[in-house]
């Protein structure tokens, strides 16, 4: 249970503010929400079980300290790149705009390749070196599910009114706060025994 709720809470902070959920918006824009959602459960799905089989296997090879230290580097990296931004790119924008095919396929493809190698992605290996597959698998999926699905939410609520500023920075702060702790987890033992 305890890797559910981490990889839950990280991978939906990990996702506002991401490209995915852009992608989602527009999406929801053209198709009705249930085939969008389910196009996004699939892929998500799909890619977080590859996600956390590389996770494990990594997890299984390397020392827990070295383990440890990457993750918490990993972290900062990813609120830099939360800080950075994320932004669909003109083609990406435009293949979600002009889809007319099967609304559950096209999302399902779509966010499957948006997915790969992104910072979700990374993140969820990098829950994998730590945690159960099992729990991170599902907390994971949930998570970024769960994240999508309120920016669909809100964003046909709200429009193009969202606070992305406060979004990105709340985000970027909570992977900054994963990533010291972790790096503090591994180290301080370190230096404790000197």
């Amino acid at each position: 249970m305890e890797a559910f709720w981490i990889s839950l809470a990280v991978i939906f902070v990990a996702e506002l503010g991401d490209k995915s959920q852009l992608m989602a918006m527009t999406f929801a824009t053209r198709f009705k929400t249930w085939p969008v959602l389910a196009g996004i459960t699939i892929a998500t799905t799909v890619v977080h079980l590859v996600s956390v089989a590389v996770g494990g296997l990594i997890g299984d090879a390397l020392p827990t300290t070295a383990i440890s230290v990457v993750a918490g580097l990993a972290f900062l990296g990813f609120a830099a790149w939360t800080l950075r931004g994320d932004e669909l790119t003109e083609d990406e924008s435009k293949k979600a705009q002009r889809t007319t095919r099967n609304a559950l396929i096209a999302v399902t493809v779509a966010f499957f390749l948006s997915e790969l190698g992104d910072k979700t992605m990374l993140a969820t290996i990098t829950l994998a070196t730590q945690h159960g597959w099992l729990g991170t698998w599902i907390g994971s999926t949930v998570g970024m599910v769960a994240a999508d699905a309120l920016a669909i939410l809100v964003g046909r609520l709200l429009g193009k009114h969202l606070p992305e500023k406060a979004i990105r920075y709340g985000a970027a702060a909570a992977f900054a706060i994963f990533g010291v702790i972790l790096l503090a987890e591994a180290l301080l033992p370190l230096a404790g025994g000197q």
